[in-house]
């Protein structure tokens, strides 16, 4: 795949736009701003161009009686950048494009929620992060809200409770799971409708512990809200943090020193094996073989212990930082880790081979909780569960940061799209991690960890490849400050799939095809 690095003049031969209108970013995105009136034209012209959506969001400014402004994200394959539409509201109305784009019902809920800004011919009008034991007029996000404090919370009507999909017919009855669990897991809830054992109905709810972290980052300091993107997700640190400051280094053209490049790297891959290793022991607790699962508990723990080793926390939690890496990494250690990489993975190609040779593994593994391909860009699937369906979908490769322009990602595609794939898929990752590592520490550089730049005001995106597939980052400062900081990760969009993998599989396949996927409750509930 050859890769154009921007839409610019695509966009200019598609859209009948004045000059003036367009921008470009330091990321080859694309940057078009629109009125009202342009935009069902311009959504339409954008879906018959085959683009994805990526994500929407609002931000208001903190100008009194300022209107809120849309933002939408895509992207196509083939291109670099990304394709932003900057929509200023005129009212407070806006048309849904939950039709040709059906994940932005989503976003369109969580701006609902969030903003208050209501959209015309919605097909899904329910609350999202804020249920409905909220005020109908609570909407945190705006700049007029200043810790309003919530009022007694009452019980909540049944006319007014959350409407799950109804499934009629002789013999359907409903299980619900949730959203508090039997084992130490966060909330969620998960409504099956079933006839006997065979699923015909799954509806996802989240967002049971909301943090608000978006709005927290409101009025700090760059720095400050670094802490707040090491938070999204526990076992995503490194990418979420390498998300946030190279968004702030794209606003404040900071160059990042190429060692620093290559220990972000190394950590960023570290961290996608450790995960990973978690899944497909995970997978083997599920089909009853945790005998199976042992080698994979077993190195997850040693490559933990080398995350403390190299950055001085387990998780990754403070290594980087906006301009580079806060601790440089002996040449030592890093000669050291080679030779353990060598280790593991002899060790770790045994365990995959072992787990694979029994029957009874591959007899649930095999045919269960398929993902059609076709459902991958309607739904923005991405990261493993997008290529076990066929589609060669990366970031690193789609959209490269950092060092990955140079060292390029090796990416295997499968077509099954069940839970055998996503483990064939998950096991390559964790091979090629390897090789990543060892290359970004065979050809590390001497110099300094650390940017002399200082941070300035202007608004970026950045997306990076976390061990479930693509997560974007938007961070706009004015007067020093964070203005807005929009997060969404991978798991957000990828909870829907596993409403389809389930449909005709039988309810004790559940926890197989969830682990399989192994999604972030908290990168959802931000």
């Amino acid at each position: 795949m050859v890769y154009v690095n921007g839409l610019m003049p695509w966009c200019h031969r598609l859209f009948s736009l004045p000059e003036e209108r367009f921008s470009v970013s330091q990321s080859h995105d694309t940057i078009i701003s629109i009125q009202s009136s342009e935009f069902e034209k311009v959504i339409s012209k954008i879906y018959d161009e085959s683009f994805t959506m990526v994500c929407i969001f609002a931000s208001e400014s903190a100008v009194p009686d300022s209107k809120p402004t849309l933002t939408y994200v895509f992207e196509r394959t083939g291109y670099a950048g990304f394709l932003i539409l900057k929509l200023e509201l005129s009212t407070e109305n806006v048309i849904s494009i939950g039709l040709p784009f059906p994940t932005a019902c989503l976003y369109e809920r969580e701006i609902r929620d969030g903003f208050g800004i209501e959209f015309i011919n919605a097909k899904d009008n329910r609350r999202l992060f804020l249920h409905e034991n909220y005020p109908k007029e609570f909407h945190p996000l705006r700049k007029t809200f200043r810790n309003r404090p919530v009022e007694t919370i009452q019980p909540v009507p049944p006319d007014e409770e959350y409407q799950f999909k109804k499934v009629h017919g002789e013999g359907v009855y409903q299980i619900p799971v949730g959203p508090v669990h039997a084992g130490i897991i966060e909330p969620g809830h998960f409504r099956f409708s079933v006839i006997g054992e065979s699923i015909y109905n799954l509806e996802v709810r989240m967002f049971w512990k909301h943090r608000g972290i978006e709005k927290l980052a409101e009025g700090k300091t760059p720095e400050q809200a670094a802490a707040l993107a090491e938070a999204v997700s526990g076992d995503e640190t490194a990418a979420n943090t390498w998300a946030y400051c190279t968004a702030v280094e794209r606003i404040s053209g900071m160059l990042v020193p190429p060692r620093a490049e290559h220990l972000r790297l190394i950590f960023a891959e570290m961290e996608r094996i450790y995960s990973l290793l978690g899944d497909m022991a995970g997978m083997s607790i599920d089909v009853a073989y945790p005998v199976g699962a042992c080698p994979f508990f077993n190195l997850r723990e040693e490559i933990l212990r080398w995350n403390d080793n190299l950055s001085g926390s387990r998780f990754y939690k403070g290594a980087f930082v906006i301009g580079g890496i806060r601790k440089d990494v002996s040449a030592e250690k890093l000669t050291e880790l080679t030779q353990y990489l060598k280790s593991f993975s002899e060790r770790y190609e045994d365990a995959v081979r072992s787990l694979l040779a029994q029957p009874s593994v591959i007899d649930r593994f095999d045919t269960t909780g398929v993902v059609r391909s076709e459902l991958v860009a309607p739904l923005n699937l991405t990261g493993p569960i997008a290529r076990a369906s066929g589609v060669p979908t990366d970031v690193r490769i789609d959209h490269p940061y950092g060092l990955y322009s140079k060292l390029i990602p090796r990416i295997k595609i499968l077509d099954g799209g069940d839970v055998l794939c996503r483990f064939n898929i998950k096991a390559d990752v964790i091979k090629n991690s390897v090789e990543l590592i060892e290359r970004a520490i065979g050809e590390m550089p001497v110099g300094p960890i650390l940017a002399e730049s200082k941070v300035k005001d202007g608004s970026a995106l950045s997306a990076v490849e976390s061990s479930r597939g693509q997560n974007v980052h938007w961070v706009d400062i004015r007067n020093g400050k964070i203005e807005r900081y929009k997060v969404r990760t991978a798991s957000f969009c990828n909870w829907i799939a596993i409403e389809f993998a389930v449909l005709n599989n039988i309810v004790p396949d559940f926890p197989l095809i969830n682990k399989s996927m192994n999604l972030s409750y908290a990168g959802t509930d931000l």
